[in-house]
C-alpha cells in the first residue's frame, strides 16, 4: 500500500513549469523550464521557486542544482569545467552559499575549486582533492550520514548511498519531499564501481528513508527532464542485483570500461555496468 501511495504521489507531484526548450550550442538536454543563465559551459534553468538546474555539455549533460531557503542557498555538485562558476551562481542567488558534492568524479566536482568551502563525504575526500588541485586554498569540510543543513525553512539531509563510489551521497530535501542522488542510482545507466551487495543495501536503505520521509522522487546527476528516479528504480536495481548474484540472469560481455566494467545487463529501462569485483 505504501509503495502504491508513494508512486501515485510522485506521478502528480512533479513540477511542470511552462516554457519552451532553449538549450543551444551543443547542450544535450532540452528542458521545458525558463532559462535564467546561459553561457558557453553551462545553462541554468528555473524548475520551481527556489530550485534551479544547471546543465553542462562535457559529460552527458552533467547536472548542478541550486536550492534556496530564506537564509541560505545550496549548490549540489559543480559540473566538469565551468570557469567562474562561483560568479555564475552568485548571479542567480544572492544568498550565502553552501557547496556540497554528491561524489568525487570530475563531472560532479570539476569546478569545486572556484569555491572557498566544499562539503564532501569522507570516503570520497581523497579523490576530491585531486580535482581541487594542490594550489586550492579553500576548506574541505566533511559531513556525516544524517548531517542536516538548515537553509531557512528548508532542511537538507545527507544520506550515504555508496556503490557507484564509496562516498556517493544523496541529499534529501525533507521540506519539499524530493532528493538529489548524483549518480548513486545511475540515471538509467549505472556504473557500479562497488559491489552488488553494497548496491542492494544502499537501495533498501534509501527506500526506507523515502517511505519514512515521504520523498517522492530523486533528481539525478544527468537530468534530462524525464529521468527522475522513483522508488521503482530502486526496487528494479535490487531485483537485478539479486538475479545477477544468483546466476539467474547473465549480462553481456563488453570491452572493459572505466574501473574494469566489462559486463552490462539491461532491464526495466535500467542499464547496469559491472565487473568481476561487483560480485565480491
Amino acid at each position: 500500500m505504501a509503495m502504491a501511495l508513494l508512486s501515485s504521489a510522485a506521478l502528480f507531484a512533479q513540477p511542470r513549469d511552462g516554457g519552451k526548450p532553449a538549450f543551444r550550442g551543443g547542450f544535450a538536454a532540452e528542458l521545458p523550464y525558463p532559462v535564467v543563465y546561459e553561457g558557453p559551459d553551462v545553462v541554468f534553468r528555473k524548475i520551481a521557486d527556489g530550485l534551479y538546474v544547471g546543465s553542462g555539455h562535457v559529460m552527458a549533460t552533467e547536472s548542478l542544482y541550486i536550492l534556496e531557503g530564506t537564509e541560505r542557498a545550496m549548490l549540489i555538485d559543480t559540473g566538469t569545467e565551468i570557469p567562474d562558476l562561483d560568479k555564475i551562481v552568485a548571479g542567480i542567488t544572492s544568498l550565502p552559499l553552501t557547496v556540497v558534492i554528491t561524489h568525487a568524479h570530475p563531472d560532479h566536482s570539476g569546478a569545486a575549486k572556484y569555491f572557498d568551502e566544499v562539503w564532501v563525504n569522507p570516503a570520497d575526500e581523497k579523490d576530491l582533492g585531486g580535482y581541487l588541485g594542490d594550489d586550492y586554498k579553500g576548506t574541505v569540510r566533511i559531513f556525516g550520514n544524517g548531517h542536516r543543513w538548515n537553509l531557512g525553512g528548508r532542511i537538507i539531509e545527507a544520506l550515504y548511498t555508496p556503490a557507484h563510489t564509496p562516498g556517493s551521497t544523496t541529499f534529501m530535501d525533507v521540506t519539499n519531499h524530493y532528493g538529489f542522488s548524483g549518480d548513486s542510482f545511475g540515471n538509467g545507466n549505472l556504473l557500479l564501481m562497488g559491489t552488488f551487495t553494497t548496491l542492494m543495501k544502499t537501495c533498501q536503505k534509501t527506500l526506507d528513508y523515502m517511505y519514512a520521509n515521504e520523498i517522492y522522487w530523486l533528481y539525478n546527476g544527468h537530468f534530462n527532464g524525464s529521468n527522475t528516479e522513483s522508488p521503482k528504480r530502486l526496487w528494479d536495481l535490487i531485483s537485478i542485483s539479486e538475479d545477477l548474484l544468483s546466476g539467474k540472469v547473465q549480462g553481456d560481455k563488453v570491452p572493459a570500461g572505466l574501473g574494469g566494467l566489462d559486463h552490462v545487463y539491461t532491464r526495466e529501462g535500467v542499464r547496469v555496468n559491472y565487473g568481476g569485483h561487483s560480485f565480491k
